[in-house]
């Protein structure tokens, strides 16, 4: 009897475990829980969060210092009021301003502002590249992410157990000319936003100076939860991507805006990238980086979202061979087992942002 008995356990356990292993079917996309980690919502963006709700995705909005969004207040005002009207569905990431960055009360300053977003439900912090790319000193010097003005802040996230988003450099390919750049967004965008080109700006500290600076911040700050967003700016090679998390165990990724580089890596080393996945299931976060600004045909924006998540979905879950508008080449999904899809697009997320998503 208890050897037949032992006969069933191990029979289920093995079926569980062929399930687990089995990749989602195009049908399963609607009925999985999904987190995409990585939106910026300004304004109502009902429509954009009704879309999320029919395909089965929470949100991470975040707020960025960054002068094509409204200032960091009004962001704020929209977060607040996002998380209010969609409780367990939108969470919110709150940010700082570098302005007055050398007065001798800002970063005083800058802490309550953020431990007033905490009171009002921040999950985390972010971040971004306009240090190290942009805000320059009185001396002429730029400002670098481990600069010590900026230690009281991170410290300050260090004592309150907070995360903090990190937007640091910008894609390889910013440092390229435009017909060696690996993919079609990159070329639009450093087109469209020429103070960005890093090609064309040499005076500006490099893309090996941007991450150093970064790395010796997390060094300083060994207990610091970090995601770090678009595949910490090492897109272009998963290898590189390892490294980093290897050196600093507390860091994730996000894979917001880079799935095209990680798509163009499978044109030529498929398995190589699969098992990143496989090696790093549970510190790879999925986000879009989609943006939802006043003045924006929501409805175009939402159907832009919609084609990525499917997109993004069938290159992660399916095994057919896809085309890219980013590139020539063909590639294959990546047939990732059900159990890294979990992780990948919702419990790395609910693990790293605790509580985000609750309704309470």
């Amino acid at each position: 009897m208890l050897r037949a008995l032992l006969a069933t356990v191990l029979a289920c356990l093995a079926s569980i475990a062929a399930a687990a292993a089995k990749p989602y079917a195009d049908a399963d996309f609607v009925r999985l829980d999904k987190i995409d980690a990585h939106v910026h919502l300004h304004g109502r963006a009902d429509g954009f969060v009704a879309e999320a709700t029919r395909e089965g995705f929470r949100l991470l909005t975040i707020n960025v210092d960054y002068p094509d969004f409204a200032d960091i207040d009004a962001q704020q005002r929209d977060a607040v009021s996002l998380r209010e009207r969609y409780p367990g569905r939108v969470a919110f990431a709150a940010s700082f301003t570098v302005k007055g960055f050398e007065a001798p009360d800002w970063a005083a300053t800058q802490i309550k502002h953020l431990d007033a977003a905490f009171g009002q439900g921040a999950v985390g912090v972010k971040v971004w590249k306009n240090i190290g790319l942009e805000l320059k000193d009185s001396s002429g010097r730029y400002v670098m992410l481990d600069d010590p003005r900026l230690k009281p802040i991170f410290d300050h996230l260090v004592q309150q157990h907070v995360v903090l988003l990190g937007h640091q450099a910008e894609p390889l390919n910013c440092w390229l000319p435009y017909d060696q750049m690996t993919v079609r967004s990159d070329r639009e965008y450093f087109k469209e936003h020429p103070q960005y080109y890093m090609y064309r700006h040499p005076e500006v500290p490099g893309h090996d100076a941007q991450l150093a600076a970064r790395d010796r911040m997390l060094a300083a700050h060994p207990d610091l939860k970090f995601d770090s967003v678009h595949l910490a700016s090492l897109e272009w090679d998963v290898q590189k991507i390892a490294q980093f998390l290897d050196r600093f165990p507390e860091a994730q990724v996000d894979v917001a805006a880079r799935m095209s580089h990680l798509e163009y890596q499978a044109t030529s080393h498929p398995d190589k990238v699969r098992a990143f996945f496989l090696k790093y299931q549970d510190r790879i976060l999925y986000g879009t980086d989609e943006a939802l600004r006043p003045g924006d045909n929501e409805t175009e924006v939402v159907a832009d979202l919609k084609r990525t998540w499917l997109d993004d979905w069938h290159f992660l879950s399916g095994a057919a061979v896809m085309h890219s508008d980013e590139f020539s080449a063909g590639f294959r999904g990546l047939a990732l087992p059900r159990a890294i899809i979990d992780k990948v697009y919702a419990k790395n997320a609910r693990r790293l942002f605790v509580s985000a998503w609750s309704e309470n």
